[in-house]
This record gives structure tokens, C-alpha cells and sequence, in this order.
């Protein structure tokens, strides 16, 4: 079984958990304030608390921007050659 995706860590870049989605992610991430981060598989940042904006209830502003960076091209390449 695979752990999940999504990891949050702390302004000081400190791991201090993980969801399966970008919603918790984001409400874990909203805890831990200015310079907290959501990151992808532990390698890229997709959203920095206070640098991308402030997450707030419904998420809905950060799950659209996470899906951007991600599947938009900016953060990883899907696959084409």
C-alpha cells in the first residue's frame, strides 16, 4: 500500500504529516501558518501559506491551483516524450 501523496511541512521544514487528498492537506497546512507547505511526494512544493495565499475553508482555491502546477506542466511532465 502506497502512503499518502500529499505532505505537509512546518515553516521550519519540518515533515509533520501526510494526506490522500489536497483538502487536508490544506486544512493541516492552514494550522501551522506563514511558510508551512504542501508538497508532492516529498520532492515539490505546490503551495507555501502566505507566499501563494492564505488556506481557507472550502480549499477549493488551493485544490485548483495544486492541480495546476501539477498537471498544468509546471511541476511534472506526464509522460509525453
Amino acid at each position: 500500500m502506497r502512503s499518502p501523496q500529499w505532505k505537509v511541512y512546518d515553516a521550519n521544514n519540518k515533515y509533520v504529516a501526510s494526506t490522500k487528498d489536497t483538502e487536508g492537506a490544506s486544512l493541516l497546512m492552514s494550522l501551522y501558518g506563514t511558510g508551512a507547505t504542501i508538497r508532492y511526494d516529498h520532492r515539490q512544493i505546490v503551495w507555501t501559506e502566505g507566499v501563494d495565499g492564505i488556506a481557507q475553508h472550502p480549499y477549493d482555491i488551493q485544490t485548483k491551483v495544486i492541480t495546476e502546477r501539477l498537471y498544468g506542466g509546471l511541476l511534472l511532465k506526464t509522460g509525453g516524450k
